[in-house]
């Protein structure tokens, strides 16, 4: 069991030598052609419910189901971003990191137990710049209609239009331009590097693919085990409206701001209920109580998602799409269900859409844990009906016909978010490792 302190308001402190980080927002203009679906009901929870039994119906298209047509979409918008430079190191390579879903850009550099989980101070000590964005319409970037304008497609967009600016030096916030652009992604931060590559194979000059293959078939998986909740409602205070009066009230008048396990063993001691502290935290850890009580928290940022937002319910379906049970912290999977972020329906309906091929020509390393559920089924070491490959991240080579150089690599004990587990740096310095050995060292 957890200790009890992971369960307080988190308040993680660290400190990593020789890093210069700063965060700010980017400008871009976006245009993407994409799609006009049909919007259904998702505000209550038996809602969203009803959009995910449809979504993974047996040899049925809820995307098509949905589609009416087709738009372009064009706006400005902000795209969150943190950017991390070593004090001594090459100044001509950058990684443009790129997290997936139920993550923000947080997920690349863990300040959890002083950073030990970070890849980003991995990649500054190898010598490389690092900027970790928010995709567009998550986190503190811009946010918009979760059916018709946050799409794969619009992020795909934004990553490009990112990708330019730190090329050309038209980032206010950064005094250089990169001539080497490696793109890191996680999941769908990964399909969407892909994505990039396939549409704008000039713009990159290395691919890492975290979390990630080109099996589609056990998206379902995923979206059935998330048990999805309308994210206003999950996490009300923090994803709804701040001024929520009732959860409001409750918690002021019943102090669970400050210490939720105190102020609830209060509370039941008042009702005739003695409970132990571990006995409240495992009530209050293990459901959907605590992402009740994360908006208590004041210090949380409130989003103020839009309905059509929509989040996994808990920790029990963070451990299930994310986790290998036993190789990860429980105390960390608390930071990460404490600091989640959702996922649009328009992602949803998209997801799938990306380009078969991609012309790219620079090297390419797919890693991918060895437990991974949304690409893998759970299993990386099995084999897709159909195919020759003695495993299922090996398969990707397909999809990069040009590469010069392609490697996949299977990381043991480890499920979907790799950078939860108790083996993360090991992942991390495959990565480094590979990037100096195809001609892309810091150096």
């Amino acid at each position: 069991m957890a200790p009890l302190k992971a369960i307080l308001p988190l308040v993680l402190a660290g400190f990593s030598a020789a890093r210069q980080c700063s965060n700010f927002l980017i400008p871009v203009d976006i245009s993407s052609r994409q799609g006009q679906f049909r919007k259904v009901p998702v505000e209550g929870n038996l809602d969203v419910g009803a959009f995910a039994t449809r979504f993974n119906e047996f040899q049925k298209n809820y995307t098509a189901t949905l589609l009416e047509g087709y738009q372009t979409l064009v706006g400005s918008y902000n795209i969150s971003a943190q950017y991390c430079r070593p004090d001594s190191g090459s100044k001509n390579k950058i990684q443009i990191l790129t997290h997936g879903i139920g993550f923000d850009k947080t997920y690349w550099d863990l300040d959890y137990d002083n950073y030990k989980y970070s890849y980003v101070n991995v990649a500054l000590n190898a010598g490389y710049s690092t900027l970790a964005i928010d995709r567009f319409g998550i986190g503190n970037s811009s946010h918009g209609d979760p059916f018709n304008e946050i799409q794969a497609q619009a992020e795909v967009e934004a990553l490009n239009a990112v990708t330019l600016a730190v090329r050309n030096g038209h980032i206010r916030e950064i005094d250089s331009s990169y001539k080497k652009v490696i793109h890191v992604g996680h999941s769908f931060g990964s399909v969407q590097s892909y994505w990039l590559s396939a549409k704008y194979p000039k713009n990159t000059d290395g691919l890492i693919l975290t979390g990630y293959s080109t099996a589609g078939q056990f998206l379902a998986y995923i979206v059935a085990g998330w048990n999805l909740h309308s994210a206003r409602l999950n996490q009300p205070l923090r994803f709804g409206n701040a001024s929520n009066v009732v959860f409001r009230t409750v918690v002021e008048r019943h102090g669970l701001s400050n210490n939720i396990v105190q102020g609830l063993q209060k509370l039941l001691m008042a009702a005739g209920v003695d409970l132990t502290s571990d006995e409240v935290w495992n009530e209050l850890a293990t459901t959907e109580v605590l992402d009740l009580t994360t908006g208590y928290n004041k210090s949380v940022i409130s989003y103020n998602y839009p309905s059509g937002y929509l989040t996994h319910s808990d920790l029990t379906a963070l451990q299930y799409a994310f986790l290998q049970p036993g190789n990860y912290d429980v105390g960390l999977a608390l930071v990460a269900e404490h600091t989640k972020q959702p996922v649009t329906t328009g992602e949803l309906l998209t997801i799938g859409n990306a380009p078969k091929m991609s012309p790219f020509t620079g090297p390419v390393l797919v890693v991918t844990g060895e437990t991974d559920v949304p690409f893998c089924g759970g299993n990386c070491y099995g084999q897709v009906m159909g195919t020759s490959t003695s495993n299922i991240p090996e398969g990707v080579a397909k999809a990069f016909p040009s590469a010069s150089a392609f490697e996949s690599y299977i990381q043991p004990n480890t499920g979907h978010g790799l950078n939860f587990h108790y083996n993360a740096t090991a992942g991390y310095q495959v990565i480094q490792d590979f990037l100096a050995r195809h001609g892309l060292a810091a150096q």
